[in-house]
C-alpha cells in the first residue's frame, strides 16, 4: 500500500509536468504556424505587388486608349467613310481589350467588371453615332458625331473606370 502511495505521489507531479510540456509545445507550435502564415502572406504580397501594379497600369492604359476622344484622334483618317471608321473603331476597342484581358487576374472582380462595362458603353456611344449617319457620311462626320455625343455626357465611362481603378490601387498601400 505504501508503494502505491509513492507511485501516486510521483505520478501526480509527472503528469502535471507532462501536461505543462504538452501545453507549451502546442502553444509554441500554433504560434510558429501563425508566424509562418503571416510571413508567407507578406512574401506573397511582395511577390505579387509588382505584377499587380503593372496590371493596374495596363488597365488604365487600356481605358485611356479606348476613350472615345483618344480613339477618334488616333484612328481618324479623312480618306475613310463613316462605315469604315466605325469598323476600325470597334475593331481597335476589341483588340485593346483582348490584348489586356489577362490583367483581370491581378485586379478585383468589381474593377474588372467596370472595365468591361466601360468598354461596352464606349462601343454603344460609337454605335449610336454610327446609326445616325447616312450612307454617304464621311469619317469626319462620324468623328464629329462621336465627339458631340461625348460632350453631352457628364462623365465618360472610361473616366469613371479609371477613377475606380486608381482608388483600388491606393488601397494596396
Amino acid at each position: 500500500m505504501e508503494y502505491l502511495v509513492y507511485v501516486i505521489v510521483a505520478l501526480i507531479p509527472a503528469t502535471v509536468a507532462l501536461l505543462l510540456v504538452h501545453y507549451f509545445l502546442k502553444h509554441n507550435a500554433e504560434r510558429a504556424v501563425t508566424d509562418l502564415t503571416m510571413q508567407l502572406k507578406k512574401e506573397r504580397h511582395q511577390f505579387f505587388l509588382e505584377p499587380r501594379m503593372e496590371a493596374y497600369q495596363r488597365v488604365v492604359l487600356l481605358l485611356e486608349r479606348i476613350n472615345p476622344h483618344s480613339l477618334v484622334m488616333r484612328l481618324h483618317d479623312g480618306k475613310l467613310n463613316a462605315l469604315q471608321l466605325h469598323g476600325m473603331l470597334l475593331s481597335n476597342i476589341r483588340q485593346e481589350f483582348d490584348h489586356n484581358v489577362a490583367q483581370q487576374i491581378f485586379i478585383s472582380p468589381a474593377a474588372w467588371d467596370l472595365v468591361k462595362k466601360s468598354k461596352e458603353e464606349t462601343i454603344k456611344i460609337i454605335n449610336i453615332a454610327a446609326q445616325q449617319m447616312n450612307e454617304e457620311a464621311s469619317a469626319n462626320d462620324l468623328s464629329n458625331k462621336i465627339l458631340e455625343l461625348v460632350a453631352e455626357l457628364d462623365e465618360l465611362p472610361t473616366d469613371i473606370a479609371i477613377r475606380m481603378v486608381k482608388q483600388e490601387l491606393q488601397l494596396l498601400f
